[in-house]
């Protein structure tokens, strides 16, 4: 299994940056469906399970067993040999479900996935602001300021 501890990184933002555990899952869920669109053109047959819980990240890949030469969609089929060579009990017609390692997608795409996660976390964190003050748009607020010295005791 293709684990990373993610129970830290999920506690973190829940208390840093008030967002709650459900939608930091969606978010990485897309991080890693957009990385698998970038390597293999499409995600339609991959499953991406984040479980919070646990702090596990499962990428699977499932594609249809069928007779030898008559792939035609290798990213939803597979050779029938081919899939013997993965387990030997597989029959033709059948559904093949393999992980995928994180190590396969590469260091830069890696790189990339992190990016992208920080970018998307940050527009959370500007939305849920904006959902904070919205409602407070025209409102006069007063209040005395002092300045606080960095050398001196308040």
């Amino acid at each position: 299994m293709a684990s990373i501890n993610l129970i830290e990184a999920f506690q973190e933002f829940k208390d840093a940056e008030n967002i709650d555990r459900p939608t930091l899952m969606k978010v990485v869920e897309d991080v890693f469906k957009t990385l698998l669109r970038k390597k293999y053109g499409s995600d339609d047959n991959f499953d991406v399970i984040v479980n919070a819980e646990k702090g596990d990240l499962e990428i699977l890949r499932h594609r249809m067993i069928v007779e030898d030469g008559e792939v035609q969609d290798p990213l939803a089929e597979i050779a029938y040999t081919d899939a013997i060579k993965i387990e030997p009990d597989f029959e033709v017609g059948e559904e093949l479900f393999e992980e995928i390692d994180l190590f396969d997608f590469g260091r830069r795409a890696i790189l990339a996935a992190k990016q992208t996660l920080a970018s998307r976390i940050s527009d959370l964190k500007k939305n849920l602001l904006v959902k904070k003050y919205e409602d407070r748009i025209g409102e006069l607020i007063s209040a005395e300021v002092y300045q606080a010295w960095k050398k001196k005791p308040c």
